[in-house]
């Protein structure tokens, strides 16, 4: 029978698809995501507690097989109307009924971008602009869908797209030619509703000292840009000739083993993937050893607020799972490519607009890897030394989101840790700036071409399970104690204080006094220790959201303004941002809402939210595409072993090393 949190099959999306429909007859739908409504935590942890006690049997009552539907009931006046259902799958029948109303706007989908491309291609309005430049002979327009940001106060609250423009050189025939080279400043706004471009915005191209307003005009609008290709066979030099090959080899098979289609187990540990539209992998039920640590992880939410103050950049924000879903995103993963080893991939299922069911081939990807040495110790005295590598299970999913690219990884290590990691790549977003300016909006990374400065800010969601559902967060900081000649006659003390966290509340990461959040049971005690078993992660110091908190920017994206938020459980409270994030105007139903209700989080069904990200002020290296930049959340166990838990890897050695032949590197040197 079908796990209840395994993802919605083809079948059952189709099956909710056809209930959506039965309830709006004669009425014309929009489909936009059809996935698994998780079910209420309280009855899945009754069932999962049967599953791990190994009494499931065929008659054991299962929680509801339910499907979340989003679409769009299309009125006589054309004009969408958002609607949520919640579909039993098993039972055809739609259980819950929402018109979400005008007030939010539902993400995108891909189809709307298609959209937004054809008209205005076909848009007089936008011809007329376009006229105003003169575009090289073998150039032809490239339009860059993206999310409104924020709307102005003085704007209606209607759906809204707007597109960057770019030119690409087609002389070389090649397709992947690289167009971000040649940024037009043209950004066409569509009115979602009547899918009409209503106005082309005209951003400025000028550099210090030209003010915010000024519009600067020339006709050869891509003069001054020049190529800046990243695919092989159109780099002026080629590629690397001397890099010999390095092959992951795995002769006896993986470590781990997948059944049920979702359960993984590997090294002690053992947990279930899934997937889903809006955050792409999720980590579901996690135990190590028979103990319980995890009832569910995933990437929250993320925000890419821009820092050009001229209009109409301001708007430049999006939120990469709210708005377009991550898991809408998600790239059909290459074998020896994007994950290396011996791999299994995992499938997932988008929705069509017309609510029919795609297979996502390939979307998540399991393997494992060499991480360096996990631990070692030389005995000086006998000159033998132990040493064990620190071997990884990953579990990854990579999305393209235009022009960017992010890495999402859960890493499983054998030392009961996990690192929840983040990797920045693709292609800078970039705009048009005139021939030898510069500029204190962003760096000039090539020709014509202004980087404009921004963040990349991401909230991690852990809703911890250590020994049981109910846990308790402990804030532990180590301060320095003056000298003195009662407690601290050499000055060399400090202290070791704990606090337990109440009630609903936020914080930030403080590394002079090495804050540290442990989400602890406090009615299960190390038998050596005497401190309640646990896990903790120490929150990464980066920089938080730089925009006013007057802003726009600031009002939509509270969750990105302190590093760990901490709030009690509630069914589909999932989104640090809010459920709806595009066009908001503030974050709504997001963890600052949470906060404020002001519960308790003492001995309890707890939820721990962790946020950090980049300033990415650009540099020319990042150019034309940019090396990626790691972010790592290490959570790690605290007093929950009684002792290290990697004591018993095997020192084994790799017996396909081999030392380097001396006159081969002679060689080389000359």
């Amino acid at each position: 029978m079908t796990h209840p949190l395994a993802i919605l099959s083809q079948r059952e999306t189709n099956i909710a698809r056809d209930v959506v429909r039965e309830c709006h007859p004669g009425t014309v739908i929009d489909f936009r995501e059809i996935f698994l409504n998780e079910p209420p935590k309280a009855e899945l942890v009754e069932f999962l507690a049967i599953e791990h006690a190994g009494r499931l049997t065929p008659t054991t009552p299962r929680p509801p097989r339910r499907a979340l539907c989003q679409y769009d009931v299309i009125g006589e006046d054309r004009i969408p109307q958002f609607h949520e259902s919640i579909v039993d799958v098993v039972s055809r029948r739609r259980v819950k009924h929402t018109v979400v109303g005008k007030q939010h706007h539902a993400s995108l989908t891909l189809s709307e971008f298609d959209v937004l491309v054809d008209r205005c291609m076909n848009s007089p309005l936008f011809q007329s602009a376009l006229a105003d430049f003169r575009l090289p002979d073998g150039f032809e327009v490239v339009i860059e869908p993206w999310p409104y940001g924020g709307l102005d106060e003085t704007e209606e609250n209607r759906r809204y797209f707007q597109g960057l423009c770019f030119a690409r050189d087609t002389r070389s025939g090649n397709a992947d030619t690289n167009f971000y080279s040649y940024p037009l400043p043209l950004i066409p706004v569509m009115d979602a509703h009547t899918q009409e471009i209503i106005r082309v915005d005209r951003p400025a191209t000028g550099g210090k000292g030209d003010g915010l307003t000024e519009q600067t005009f020339k006709t050869d609008i891509i003069g001054h840009c020049k190529p800046s290709e990243y695919v092989p066979e159109l780099l002026p030099e080629g590629t690397r000739k001397d890099l010999k090959p390095l092959n992951v080899l795995q002769p006896e098979g993986p470590s781990f083993k997948v059944t049920d289609e979702s359960l993984v187990e590997w090294q002690r540990w053992r947990f279930r993937v899934a997937f889903n539209p809006r955050e792409g992998a999720t980590i579901h039920d996690v135990w190590y050893d028979g103990r319980s640590v995890m009832y569910r992880l995933a990437i929250s939410e993320m925000t890419v607020p821009y820092a050009d103050p001229r209009p109409p950049f301001h708007r430049k924000q999006a939120f990469d799972f709210g708005d377009g879903g991550g898991g809408n995103m998600a790239n059909n993963l290459s074998l020896g490519c994007d994950c290396l080893g011996v791999i299994k991939y995992f499938d997932a299922v988008i929705t069509n607009a017309d609510g029919s069911a795609q297979k996502l081939p390939n979307a998540i990807c399991l393997h494992e890897q060499d991480n360096g040495i996990g631990w070692k110790h030389s005995n000086w005295r006998t000159g033998r030394a132990v040493v064990t590598r620190h071997r990884e299970l990953v579990i990854q999913f990579i999305i393209t989101l235009a022009n960017y690219e992010y890495i999402f990884a859960y890493k499983f290590d054998q030392a009961g840790g996990i690192t929840v990691e983040s990797r920045a790549t693709g292609i800078l977003n970039v705009v048009n700036i005139d021939s030898g300016k510069a500029s204190e909006y962003g760096n000039v990374v090539s020709g014509g071409v202004l980087a404009q400065n921004h963040q990349h800010i991401f909230c991690v969601r852990m809703d911890p399970a250590v020994d049981g559902v109910n846990n308790s967060v402990v804030v532990e900081e180590s301060h320095p104690v003056p000298l003195n000649v009662t407690t601290n006659p050499h000055g060399n003390l400090y202290r070791v204080i704990k606090k337990t966290v109440d009630q609903a509340t936020f914080m930030d990461a403080d590394p002079k006094i090495n804050r540290t959040i442990k989400m602890i049971n406090p009615h299960k005690l190390n038998p050596i220790s005497g401190n309640p078993v646990g896990y903790k992660f120490i929150p990464m110091a980066t920089q938080l959201l730089l925009a006013d908190s007057r802003s726009v920017q600031a009002r939509r994206a509270q969750f990105a303004q302190h590093h760990v938020w901490v709030t009690k459980h509630r069914d589909d409270e999932l989104y640090a941002g809010g459920r709806y994030t595009l066009q908001s105007q503030k974050e709504v139903d997001g963890v600052a809402d949470a906060v404020l209700r002001g519960d308790s989080v003492s001995d309890t069904d707890v939820v721990v939210w962790c946020t950090f990200g980049i300033t990415h002020n650009p540099r020319v290296e990042d150019w034309p595409v940019m090396p990626v930049e790691i972010m790592q959340l290490t959570i790690r166990p605290a007093d929950f072993f009684v002792a290290n838990p990697a004591i018993d890897v095997p020192s084994s050695r790799n017996v396909s090393s081999q030392l380097v032949d001396s006159k081969c590197c002679r060689e080389a040197r000359i």
